[in-house]
């Protein structure tokens, strides 16, 4: 896997639409039940969220990088698709307002929003604990250069992307010199007090395979991990979750290009695990677009599948939780990719 100079927005791919990855992933389907109907011999009839936990705001799909993995189509040309300061204004609103424990700030890279700092300070302020779902390398940049002081003054939580903890496979994923990048970003935040054990600065490593595969056991790749860093590097992380990659973007334009998306799809569905579904982030989150619209999940966001009941609102501004909670959560092919093996969630594995 090798990471590609720009978007597929920006190559005109025609996968940069979601209707086309979702029509895609429904022919890739092999023969016999979908989604749907395994949840639903699972003892899942519909799937419906319990209470609310997470607030995830996508602040934009402007990136520093332009990964082969990555689900949002970010990068550096993405300038479009960026919060305005009106729907900001009213995620404040809602990160007091709602009952949460924690507001999940993801991108592309969220840091490079003008919005990203004032969102950290006023769910600090609220009590919330905070996530920032980082690249390490946005750490280097010299706009950036007290982003790491900045995120241990607030007690942020660091969820860092790292695909593996040598510098071929990462380079791979996200292009020649992401790994090197991405120690110097793991310095920088051990330097300020991440990665130590103190709660108050936790560092949360990030993995996913660099190919058509699932990850292995995520307890031993937190072990190999943490062998891996401290040994050859002289660094400390918290903790390791392992992400399975999600058939959509430009995973899935690789997938394509490589002729394994049938294949992947059905490893996919042969590993199936009914116990990974009572996990699931759309059980617990409710996803915010850049442009304010609310989703079940990060991917049905980048898939364009907004919340499916309209009596629940379709944005922030005439979002409807007592609806929202009896309105059940929109599912699909790629859904599969949550619950295959060991599941996989925004907290890492489910079962």
């Amino acid at each position: 896997m090798s990471a590609p100079a720009r978007s597929l927005r920006a190559r005109r791919d025609p996968l940069a639409e979601p209707a086309a990855q979702r029509a895609r992933l429904d022919a890739a389907m092999p023969p016999g039940p979908r989604f749907e109907e395994r949840l639903a011999a699972a003892g899942w009839p519909a799937l419906h969220r319990g209470a609310l936990g997470t607030l995830q705001l996508n602040l934009g799909k402007l990136c520093n990088m332009s990964c082969a993995h990555c689900h949002v189509d970010a990068g550096p040309d993405r300038l479009a698709e960026n919060m305005s300061a009106e729907t900001a204004a009213r995620c404040v609103e809602l990160i007091t307002a709602l009952d949460v424990h924690t507001v999940d700030l993801t991108g592309g890279a969220p840091e490079l929003s003008p919005h990203f700092r004032p969102l950290v300070a006023a769910a600090r302020a609220a009590g919330r604990h905070v996530i920032d779902r980082c690249n390490l390398s946005v750490l280097l940049l010299a706009s950036q250069s007290d982003l790491a002081a900045f995120l241990a003054e607030n007690e942020v939580e660091v969820v860092a992307s790292l695909p593996h903890p040598k510098a071929q496979s990462t380079d791979a994923q996200r292009g020649d010199g992401a790994f090197a990048r991405s120690l110097e970003g793991l310095r920088r935040l051990n330097a300020v007090g991440y990665g130590q054990g103190d709660p108050r600065r936790r560092l949360t490593l990030m993995h996913n395979p660099a190919g058509a595969f699932l990850p292995g056991g995520q307890a031993g790749l937190e072990r190999l991990y943490r062998d891996t860093l401290r040994r050859s590097h002289g660094l400390t992380f918290d903790r390791l979750i392992a992400l399975n990659n999600m058939p959509i973007s430009r995973f899935l334009a690789w997938l394509e290009a490589q002729g394994q998306t049938e294949a992947y799809m059905e490893l996919l569905t042969r590993s199936f695990n009914p116990a990974a579904v009572a996990g699931l982030m759309c059980r617990d989150t409710l996803s915010v677009g850049w442009d304010g619209q609310i989703y079940d999940c990060d991917f049905n966001q980048m898939l364009e599948m907004p919340i499916g009941g309209p009596s629940a609102g379709r944005s922030i501004f005439d979002l409807d939780l007592e609806a929202l909670a009896a309105t059940p959560v929109r599912t699909g092919a790629h859904c599969l990719g949550c619950t295959a093996g060991a599941g996989s969630s925004c907290g890492g594995a489910t079962a």
